[in-house]
């Protein structure tokens, strides 16, 4: 079983090898880049169900290097978890953009250089999923930041070069700032693997403890788009191509917080800044919801939700006890799954309608019914009406927050229903004035206009672009996606009770002699 493991990483690296030889056939790339992420899907469910059932987390030291020395794979229910729904999430995505690419060319998402990156990227989250050290996390980090570059460029027009630019010098400092701790850490205690540095990150001073871990926390807070550190992120994700801004809006924040997770479980579990990661917590939602709330436009209105449902995990960290991490780790899986869906849905209404302006687009209840039951899901779902996994996530985290019993932890309550409230009231006025606003109805119309007439100068409020035919398969796999949606309610009981095992075990972290039995055992 630990041979499957490797390939997790090695298959996306070999598969955008072969796709970048065929650049010139469209239909060799796609083929394999469904084959290669279906793969990918197939290994991780295996991996899921192996140590799901056995209880053993399986570990792989590459190269066959001895421990600590070698570089470490390391897979337990969390890592296995996340890389599946990652590869599910990727697979719809990439179909996503197949059908995308077959309507419009070239020109949005160049095959020739679309496919290798997108599977690299794959490989790089995967990579930083599995990571047994803290210098193969931030090589996964950089492995997917580099194919990040590539994507949120594709088209090279103005503005998202010149987004691009931001995004770039933004992960750059973060990559610094990482790279800056991993080197202290190891001046400091002589080694990078997180198991041994659980052993042996007590023995320094609390001081230093508090250094290495604010260095550390502050990386990966930018990479998860935390508040205040989150300014880089509604600019740059809405001008890239609609299948890129699913992707990276559902994964590449999660890579932070899982990070955030790792560390804060297994490295500094005796180091606590929860009422710091709180106050960040706090201020993450409100903050982002409000933002959403003054935009007039789909795809920014979303890139500031997603701000402000990071502040969910964050709350549920920073809560630290095992029903908390559970509801985060679900809740993590939830927004993954929710918030691509929305975005593929906007890029529909994008096609559709010629705009993603909620001033502009008006009547698509009945000129695309479908498409209004595709938004219309999985916005109720993240605004967490119940019966839906928003709502089981929150209710979840709030009850865990109730059981501390704080007057922080009240307010972060209170919070989160006003941020619920507020994504609901966002998303809700978007449909409304999208979807059941008539063309003809001009008298009414006027009405509606005065009254949200605050959002004229709000960003990109004017864009208008062509109209374009929706290919079926773009159609096809947001309706997967919003399947997907849904099965995270029907089968919320066994998904919740494998997060709230993955939440019982992250506080007690395995020692570096249980890793080396695991390494031992796989050989």
């Amino acid at each position: 079983m630990n041979a499957l493991v490797p390939l997790l990483v090695t298959l996306p690296l070999l598969g955008a090898g072969i796709a970048l030889i065929f650049g010139r056939r469209r239909r060799v790339q796609v083929g394999v880049s469904i084959v290669t992420l279906t793969v990918a899907a197939a290994i991780a469910a295996v991996l899921l169900y192996y140590v799901d059932l056995s209880g053993a987390p399986l570990a792989v030291s590459v190269g066959g290097w001895p421990i600590p020395f070698g570089i470490v794979l390391y897979v337990d229910r969390l890592a296995a978890l996340l890389v599946l729904v990652s590869s599910i999430v990727l697979l719809a995505v990439l179909l996503f953009s197949v059908g995308q690419g077959a309507a419009d060319g070239d020109e949005e998402t160049p095959v020739s250089i679309f496919h290798p990156s997108y599977l690299i990227l794959a490989a790089g989250i995967f990579n930083a999923f599995i990571a047994g050290d803290l210098f193969n996390l931030y090589v996964g980090f950089e492995i997917l930041l580099v194919a990040s570059y590539v994507l949120i460029t594709l088209g090279s027009t103005e503005s998202r070069i010149r987004t691009g630019v931001v995004y770039i010098v933004v992960s750059l400092v973060s990559s610094i700032l990482f790279l800056a701790a991993i080197a202290a850490i190891y001046g400091a205690l002589g080694t990078v693997n997180m198991a041994q540095l659980a052993d042996r990150m007590g023995e320094l001073p609390d001081e230093v403890q508090l250094v290495l871990h604010l260095m550390l926390l502050l990386a990966f807070s930018i990479k998860a788009a935390v508040f205040p550190l989150s300014f880089w992120l509604p600019d740059s994700y809405p001008t890239a191509p609609a299948p890129v801004t699913a992707v990276f809006a559902g994964l590449l924040t999660k890579v932070g917080v899982y990070a955030m997770i790792r560390t804060e479980t297994q490295i500094f579990r005796d180091n606590d800044v929860n009422q710091l990661l709180l106050i960040v917590a706090l201020a993450t939602m409100v903050v982002g919801i409000l933002g959403a709330v003054a935009q007039a436009e789909l795809k920014r209105i979303l890139s500031f939700t997603l701000v402000s449902h990071i502040g969910y995990m964050v709350f549920g960290l920073a809560i630290a006890t095992p029903a908390s991490l559970g509801a985060t780790i679900y809740y993590m899986v939830h927004h993954i799954v929710v918030q691509t869906t929305l975005f593929l849905a906007v890029g529909l209404v994008e096609r559709r309608a010629g705009s993603t302006s909620i001033l502009k687009v008006k009547g698509l209840m009945r000129a695309a019914p479908l498409l209004a039951v595709l938004y219309f899901i999985p916005a109720i779902n993240l605004g967490g009406l119940p019966p839906f996994s928003g709502f089981i996530g929150k209710y979840a985290l709030f009850d865990a927050a109730a059981a501390v019993g704080t007057p922080i932890m009240y307010a972060l309550i209170v919070a989160g229903i006003v941020t619920s409230l507020l994504t609901l009231y966002a998303l809700m006025r978007a449909w409304n004035l999208s979807f059941w606003r008539e063309e003809e109805d001009h008298a009414e119309e006027s009405g509606v206009v005065d009254r949200i007439s605050y959002l004229d100068d709000a960003p990109a409020a004017g864009v208008q672009t062509e109209r374009r035919v929706i290919p079926r398969i773009m159609t096809a796999s947001t309706t997967g996606m919003v399947a997907v949606t849904i099965a995270l309610t029907v089968f919320a009981g066994p998904l919740y009770h494998l997060c709230a095992s993955i939440g019982a075990a992250l506080p007690y972290p395995v020692s570096l002699t249980q890793l080396q039995d695991e390494v031992n055992d796989g050989n």
